[in-house]
């Protein structure tokens, strides 16, 4: 996971969740990503989890601040959100697979299930949505253009939510998927090909061809879209995890005093709620 301060109270609340539906917490190794040396949010997560097992790893903005290009929500563009791509570069030698999760979600699961997946020939695992219009993840430019629109052909492109993801790390690197993801940066520098910030280059490398699991473990878009964040139902089917994508995040509508009813479902792991909140509620 990344740590940001304006990101750490839905952080805290994902930790919060995910050991809280463990049968074996103390299996866990959480590797947090932070764009720069901040000892209180250090203080805050030893302090607040003071058995949990976890790294933080300091992410070179430099990496991505000439290849990041303007998208649709300002919150997409900070360079913390391409941290996802340089995993394999960052994490120690020794972790050969990874759970990415963002800051947003709430756990509701054994996530040691998402865990064990069979990856087989894969290096992504998520949940795959095959119903959704894939064209608009992409613009006119690029479907117009007669090599671009061939990058998916021999495949069936269906739309992935890059915020819960299985990576098998190992293989990414010897593979060089950092450097093709980076690639697809620089094309959309000179042609702005997509909108969406740092989905859009996973999807051209990796649609149609990941380990596709249950739907239940991203339970996306609570947070509505991405310009009004209005509220947002759950879709039918059992849930593992929840997932506040969009621009409405729980905490702030919570604190605006204008929840939507979702929002009461990631209420109960917020540690930075004071107990006269919970009495006014």
């Amino acid at each position: 996971m990344t740590l940001d301060a304006n990101y750490l109270r839905g952080t805290m609340a994902a930790v919060m969740s995910i050991l809280q539906h463990s049968t074996c917490p103390q299996n866990f190794v959480f590797h947090f990503l932070t764009a720069r040396h901040e000892p209180k949010i250090f203080t805050s997560i030893s302090s607040t989890f003071p058995y949990l097992n976890f790294n933080v790893y300091r992410f070179d903005s430099n990496r991505v601040r000439g290849k990041i290009s303007k998208s649709i929500r300002q919150a997409l563009d900070q360079p913390l959100n391409y941290a996802r791509i340089y995993l394999a570069d960052i994490l120690p030698s020794d972790v050969n697979r990874v759970i990415y999760l963002d800051s947003d979600i709430i756990v509701v699961d054994d996530i040691a299930k998402l865990w064990k997946v069979d990856l087989g020939e894969k290096v992504v695992a998520a949940p795959e949505y095959c119903h959704a219009n894939f064209t608009t993840y992409f613009t006119d430019s690029f479907w117009s253009d007669d090599v671009l629109s061939k990058t998916f052909k021999g495949r069936l492109p269906c739309y992935f939510n890059t915020g819960v993801m299985v990576l098998d790390v190992k293989k990414w690197k010897k593979e060089g998927y950092t450097q093709r993801v980076e690639e697809w940066m620089v094309v959309q520098k000179l042609k702005r090909i997509y909108h969406l910030g740092s989905l859009p280059p996973f999807l051209l490398i990796f649609a149609g061809n990941i380990r596709a699991v249950d739907h239940r473990w991203n339970q996306h878009g609570l947070g509505g879209d991405n310009f009004e964040g209005k509220c947002r139902s759950l879709h039918p089917g059992p849930i593992s995890l929840l997932h506040w994508s969009g621009k409405g995040k729980p905490w702030l509508r919570l604190d605006s005093r204008k929840p939507c009813p979702i929002d009461h479902l990631w209420a109960p792991y917020d540690l930075y709620r004071s107990s006269r909140t919970w009495l006014e509620d």
